[in-house]
């Protein structure tokens, strides 16, 4: 397998490009960053951690802007969004986003996609929650379209633009992945319909034989769908030898481990435990 790391980027926390810079020289292989436009101070969703919202989720960086300072401190190091929001974004300038970056970092950029929780935050952009999981596959195939076409078109429920330029395009070709975060019970439909690889979140050894099933599956339906093998992601994956002992043998293919929004020595230090945990 191989090792990722994944932070919020916050504004007093570790900057992105030292974060980045000190990730590769241990080995690591991806950084991830998540996404959040805004916290409404009136929020009522759920947090799914549960408790109180920690204060990061307010603070982060926008992740393309802090992703680019990143892909610009390293040579080897993916950098990718764990997540992006699609489902509250508009599909044209985040197409243009992904693909600048990528284009950039010379192929290097991982594109985590979910459909997002805060249902407050999703409606202050316009995205009705009863809908995201369909905004978000229509914007990520109206994406794909502008990545891969000299000229794009695209007609849909949610969006909809006639035959269009769009430069520059990604230098991963067709495009960069798609990786498709969630552990739902029908996050394999949406891996299938417009994902690259899967991306579960925080899998624990009681749930592993349940995980691994999950992953057979997947791979069979793709087989029978006439595409190869689709890799997995472990987002926020344990750190723990037994716990990665069975993520490999359930067939993940890469694990992403969190550290925290704090200062630089901090982070340092939780790094050096993981790295040495890997090996």
């Amino acid at each position: 397998m191989e090792y990722g790391v994944l932070m919020f980027p916050t504004h007093d926390a570790i900057d992105p490009a030292t974060l980045a810079k000190e990730t590769e020289s241990r080995g690591f292989t991806a950084l991830l960053f998540p996404e959040h436009s805004h916290i409404p101070v009136s929020r009522e969703s759920p947090y799914p951690g549960g408790g109180e919202l920690p204060r990061m989720y307010a603070h982060t960086y926008d992740p393309f802007v802090a992703l680019t300072a990143a892909a610009c401190a390293t040579s080897t190091l993916c950098v990718g969004t764990g997540i992006c929001l699609v489902a509250q974004r508009d599909p044209i300038h985040t197409a243009k986003e992904v693909a600048s970056l990528d284009h950039l970092s010379g192929g290097r950029f991982l594109f985590g996609v979910g459909a997002g929780w805060n249902r407050e935050e999703m409606a202050d952009h316009g995205t009705d929650a009863r809908t995201r999981m369909r905004r978000m596959a229509e914007n990520v195939k109206a994406m794909k379209e502008l990545w891969t076409k000299d000229e794009a078109e695209f007609h849909g429920e949610f969006v909809d633009f006639p035959p269009s330029w769009a430069w520059p395009k990604p230098a991963r070709r067709p495009h960069p992945p798609v990786l498709v975060g969630g552990n739902g019970p029908t996050v394999e439909d949406r891996v299938l319909d417009f994902g690259d690889e899967w991306m579960p979140q925080g899998v624990g050894l009681d749930g592993m034989a349940e995980f691994a099933g999950r992953v057979r599956r997947l791979r069979e339906r793709a087989a029978d769908a006439g595409r190869g093998r689709i890799p997995v992601s472990m987002f926020y994956g344990a750190p723990d030898p037994r716990t990665l002992e069975a993520y490999a043998e359930a067939g993940v293919d890469r694990v992403f481990f969190g550290v925290d929004s704090e200062e630089r020595e901090t982070v340092l230090s939780q790094l050096d435990r993981l790295a040495a945990l890997t090996g």
